[in-house]
């Protein structure tokens, strides 16, 4: 079992991330924390694998708890979960040896597939020593955004062109403002959207007029709604 410590501020969100935790086949919760000092004291004394972070705690950062764990020596791994998306701070948690970087509000799904990218790399041989293929496997293994595996006639090119363009857009797109922003035809723009949105990447929703058939509109889905 993979023993996790969840630390919120928020005992009631400390609460839904950890019964979200105990719902991923592999993984225990060892405890929850509400401060900086109560998450290091039970790291002191727990064997915890890994830690979900909060930022903004009452008595210092989160980034605070993940220095003074390394100046102790503790190495569990580290994935940050806040409400804190400034640049800065994402910069900084990457320096720090975040693993991954969890904004809130995000669903159960969107915290499991982090937690499953996680364990997939306890499968990994510690021994030896890595070919580059290795290498590109561990570094990409918490990577939540690849495309799918591609059936055969579709390009990883322009599927990656696709999801580029959904996620910088502002909103939802239709196949053809897709098509517009990426200099693909119409047809090309709908064949991808339809498999990004049967491999749960892409949000499908309508928009109804005032009359005849309501319009297909895509976006790009993160995996972070709620809580």
């Amino acid at each position: 079992m993979i023993e996790v410590l969840v630390v919120d501020d928020d005992t009631r969100v400390a609460d839904v991330n950890a019964a979200y935790v105990a719902r991923v086949p592999g993984f225990h919760v060892a405890g929850t924390a509400h401060s900086a000092t109560d998450a290091l004291a039970q790291l002191d004394s727990l064997p915890v694998d890994l830690v979900l972070l909060d930022h903004y705690l009452p008595d210092g950062t989160g980034l605070d708890v993940v220095r003074t764990l390394r100046e102790r020596g503790n190495q569990a791994d580290v994935i940050m979960v806040t409400a804190a998306r400034d640049v800065a701070t994402v910069r900084a948690a990457m320096r720090h040896g975040a693993l991954h970087y969890l904004v809130k509000p995000f669903s159960f799904a969107g915290l499991r597939s982090r937690l499953e990218a996680y364990a997939r790399l306890g499968t990994l041989d510690d021994g030896g020593e890595a070919e580059q293929a290795e290498v590109d496997r561990i570094f990409g293994a918490l990577s939540t955004t690849a495309p799918p595996e591609l059936p055969k006639g579709h390009s990883p090119t322009t599927a990656e062109l696709v999801r580029r363009a959904l996620r910088e857009a502002e909103g939802p797109l239709s196949a053809q403002e897709l098509a517009d922003r990426t200099a693909l035809s119409r047809q090309t723009a709908q064949r991808y959207l339809k498999l990004l949105e049967r491999s749960g990447r892409v949000r499908l929703t309508l928009r109804y007029g005032e009359a005849g058939r309501p319009e297909h509109r895509y976006a790009w889905d993160s995996g972070q709604a709620s809580p």
